[in-house]
């Protein structure tokens, strides 16, 4: 344990000092460097599982030592024209998914999907710059079984697969940018539901529904956010009216993969800003004042706790948490 805490504070001291100060777009040698952070990987002994050990000579209990630690599943990138996604490598998915998004949007509407702010293909005598609509992608992080599972007995396997797309919301055109069937939802017609920050702080950046790519906010930062929070909350889940790939982990003995996504829920996930700055730290949203890229990207990686234990004997017991 000692040993691999010891690898990972040189890594992140070498990461600390190459980082530039702000990435305007990022490779994936970048984000899989910046997976290499304490603060966001929070490991920890949080317990101790009992097996049942049986063989020739009897039957016995066997211990191992329970671990639980953050895991970057997924970098969540917003944008506003197709092909605009500011991973280099994956902008090329994002252009192709926009061109197949254009001729969804033309059999069902008749009209060309062409991204951007709504507001500013408005007269601008009656632009409305609190609206804004925001393209998604959520793709593996590279880094993702580099994290986990990495040392078995003390890391915990990820549910996640590197490069794999869980959402493209070009391929989403019924939900993301009609927000069909969202805008019926109670959550979306009860104020003050499911929202991100709370108005009561005087701190609430957007509500999570209905979860399209259109969200009322001034600030282009803060839009992001909410954007990728609806993202987390659609992947993580099971059975939603969306186009996607569900990331969720199968619990089994000695595996506690999360629970989804609850905005504001410090204990269940939280987010690592990738672009236009790239961090060390991780938070959940509501997480300050930040500056918007001059395009509109924004990046974020999204860390989610996992629990494990080694295997000891055929059955597993129980488990108590410290």
């Amino acid at each position: 344990m000692k040993r691999t805490s010891s690898a990972i504070a040189v890594a992140t001291t070498l990461f600390t000092a190459t980082l530039p100060a702000t990435v305007a777009a990022m490779n994936t040698a970048q984000i899989a460097a910046s997976a290499l952070t304490q603060d966001c990987i929070s490991w920890r002994v949080s317990g101790v599982c009992y097996w049942l050990f049986c063989s020739m000579f009897g039957c016995t209990v066997k211990t191992s030592v329970k671990v639980t630690h953050f895991i970057p599943e997924v970098v969540v990138s917003t944008y506003g024209t197709p092909g605009g996604n500011p991973w280099k490598e994956m902008a090329l998915v994002s252009k192709t998914s926009g061109g197949m998004e254009n001729l969804l949007t033309s059999s069902l509407t008749g009209f060309s999907a062409d991204g951007g702010n709504p507001a500013d293909m408005k007269n601008p005598k009656q632009r409305d710059t609190k609206l804004r609509f925001k393209y998604a992608d959520a793709i593996g992080h590279p880094a993702t079984s580099t994290i986990g599972g990495s040392v078995p007995g003390y890391s915990c396997s990820t549910a996640a697969t590197p490069f794999m797309p869980y959402f493209l919301s070009p391929l989403d055109v019924v939900a993301w940018r009609l927000s069909i069937p969202e805008t019926l939802y109670p959550e979306a017609l009860i104020p003050g539901s499911r929202e991100v920050g709370s108005q009561l702080s005087g701190n609430m950046w957007g509500a999570v529904y209905p979860r399209s790519g259109f969200i009322h906010q001034v600030d282009d930062d803060k839009a992001a956010a909410v954007v990728a929070q609806r993202v987390a909350d659609i992947i993580t889940r099971s059975g939603q009216a969306h186009v996607y790939q569900t990331l969720k982990g199968n619990r089994k003995d000695g595996y506690w993969p999360p629970d989804p996504v609850e905005e504001n829920n410090a204990r269940n996930h939280k987010w690592q800003r990738l672009a236009p700055q790239m961090s060390r730290q991780c938070a959940v949203f509501p997480d300050g004042s930040h500056s918007a890229a001059s395009d509109n990207t924004a990046a974020f990686a999204l860390w989610q706790p996992y629990s494990c234990c080694q295997r000891r004997g055929q059955r597993f017991l129980t488990s108590t948490n410290f």
